[in-house]
């Protein structure tokens, strides 16, 4: 199709190459929904406390048309800019290939096909209140800069603007007591004390000020001291309350955010795949996160398995599962988190990816578990990590001091450290590259949608002005129509009905106006799940199709549709002849 707009660089507001505000991104939204409006689609969720609106693009012919769809979002935690732009990037691959047949590179043909029945849902910003609270002043914030807890009497680190310069970074304390001491290779470049050396120590903590401060004692810095709720802790799959779950919220879904996703999930079951965009550590991490793989369903394991190649060799990260390589205490899985949800909840192959491979750019081993890489980072290693800024990331990460009077502290330096770009986000110059390996990836994912068709075998005469009609719905996609088979009891997966409107036809029997025809199999069975057995190398049954019929009296056309609210409906019209003369 085209629209009359198929140059997208007209449109193009810069994301594969910086990280957006949230003006131009949604310009870049507003710019595609309005020169393509047969195509996309622009939607409010909702809107933020500090009144930004929740995007979400759908993007497809006849968007409102129900049918197979995959969710792609990204930024839910504030600082995890390069989500939005990947997110952006698919949206875009997705009108191109609508427009002009254009596939993102190394995507088969023949997938592409697949994907272009799929409707792409699109949420490339879930936290703007915090993307842009990072972007304008680099203030620490994990999801939403907001505090809602009644209980903030204590004393506590509250982010700011201490020198003056707009920004909020790290601050250091010269203190003998101190657990950091200044690298004698890198100056500046602030490493955990060792036993033999030899000082000045320094206490470090974010650039800010002590609320309720008592003049000398000094509290604790905690992961979300003013910025309490973490929305990827939010959701109500398995939530679990403070300080069972770190960031859980007082309730599920108690923040405008999530509480807006929840809805509109719930609301389409045909979402069938989701990509949860995050940063940084070059990995897709799959379900399920409370149960070892040993315990999960294995016809879902068997296509995460499926993914996990793809994951490799498209996408260019390992694949690990949750609960054996991404819990941070032993035994204790994180509760209320997004992928959990659709997975769980809402029967999606969930995945989330976490974008950006610093660990391959300092040559560090792979860990095991995965998530070791984020703790167990050595003194040799991040002066490594300062050698790579200076002479890979034009020096954005790793900061002057600049001493400072604080008006509750005294003298103290402030700067020294600013993550957003180089550590919790890829340089501007790796987005093209990051981009474009995630959406060919996603877009494979797409491919594996359920596809149903609805047929007319035959209109056969059985007498006069008498007809009996045979049809038949097949399935050719890769998924079966209830897509996971841990989900297939879901009460809201529904088999595909179907619906016989006979028009100025009459139907021989009522019961066949309206008939459950079942759920219809796919080809695709993962990876090694028995497909390519030494020992049993031969096709299932028939399970991909079903017939049905009906028999009519009189002429005329008949329409019948068949379909549910996981795969959507198709129609098809027949036509009964009339009598001979």
């Amino acid at each position: 199709m085209n629209d009359g707009a198929d140059d997208l660089s007209v449109l193009y507001r810069g994301f594969r190459e910086r990280y957006l505000d949230y003006e131009t991104l949604t310009a870049q939204l507003r710019g595609w929904a309005e020169a393509l409006p047969g195509l996309v689609r622009l939607d409010s969720l909702g809107g933020t406390p500090e009144g930004r609106d929740l995007w979400l693009l759908t993007i497809g012919p006849e968007p409102e048309r129900l049918r197979p769809a995959v969710w792609v979002d990204g930024n839910l935690h504030a600082v995890e800019l390069a989500g939005s732009s990947v997110a952006l990037a698919i949206a875009e691959d997705a009108i191109r290939m609508h427009l002009d047949g254009a596939l993102p590179a190394g995507v088969p043909e023949v997938a592409g096909t697949a994907a272009g029945d799929v409707l792409f849902y699109v949420m490339p910003r879930i936290s703007p209140d915090g993307a842009e609270a990072i972007l304008t002043s680099g203030r620490y914030v994990r999801s939403v800069p907001r505090d809602d807890r009644p209980n903030r009497q204590h004393p506590r680190w509250r982010a700011g603007d201490v020198d003056g310069d707009g920004q909020a970074m790290a601050m250091r304390l010269e203190d003998p007591a101190g657990e950091y001491v200044e690298s004698d290779a890198v100056p500046g470049l602030m490493l955990e004390r060792r036993l033999g050396d030899q000082g000045p120590f320094y206490r470090i903590y974010p650039e800010g000020f002590i609320e309720h401060f008592d003049g000398h004692t000094l509290p604790d810095t905690g992961f979300l001291d003013d910025n309490t709720p973490d929305l990827n802790r939010n959701f109500p799959y398995d939530w679990r309350p403070e300080p069972e779950q770190t960031g859980a919220g007082p309730f599920p879904a108690s923040e405008p955010e999530s509480r807006a996703i929840v809805e509109f999930a719930t609301a389409h079951p045909n979402i069938f795949a989701w990509f949860n965009l995050h940063t940084f550590g070059g990995v897709y991490i799959r379900p399920r996160q409370d149960v070892p793989d040993g315990e999960m369903n294995q016809s879902d394991l068997a296509l995460y398995r499926q993914l996990e190649a793809w994951g490799e060799d498209v996408g260019g990260y390992p694949m690990v599962s949750g609960h054996a390589e991404f819990t941070y205490e032993p035994g204790k899985p994180l509760r209320g988190d997004l992928t959990d949800f659709a997975y769980h909840q809402r029967g999606c192959l969930a995945l989330v990816c976490e974008l950006w491979d610093l660990f391959r750019e300092l040559d560090i081993p792979r860990h095991k578990p995965f998530v070791d890489h984020y703790t167990h980072t050595t003194s040799e290693e991040l002066v490594r990590l300062a050698e790579w800024d200076r002479s890979h990331n034009a020096g954005r990460v790793f900061q002057p001091w600049r001493q400072v009077e604080h008006p509750q502290l005294g003298p103290v330096e402030v700067g020294g450290w600013d993550p957003r770009v180089g550590i919790s986000n890829p340089p501007f110059e790796r987005l093209p590259e990051i981009c474009a390996r995630q959406s060919a990836f996603y877009f494979q994912i797409a491919a594996l949608a359920p596809r149903p068709e609805l047929r007319v075998l035959e209109v056969r005469a059985l007498g006069d002005d008498v007809h009996r009609v045979e049809m038949e719905a097949t399935n050719i996609g890769y998924l079966p129509t209830y897509v996971l088979d841990s989900a297939r009891d879901r009460d809201w997966n529904e088999e595909l009905t179907a619906v016989v409107e006979p028009g100025d036809c009459r139907l021989a029997r009522d019961a066949d106006a309206r008939r459950t025809i079942g759920h219809l199999a796919g080809w695709g069975r993962g990876l090694h799940s028995g497909g390519n057995s030494l020992f049993h190398r031969f096709s299932r049954g028939t399970g991909n199709r079903v017939r049905f019929g009906f028999t009519v009296t009189g002429s005329g056309t008949i329409e019948v549709r068949a379909g549910s609210c996981r795969v959507g409906w198709l129609t098809c019209t027949v036509a009964i002849p009339a009598p001979s003369a």
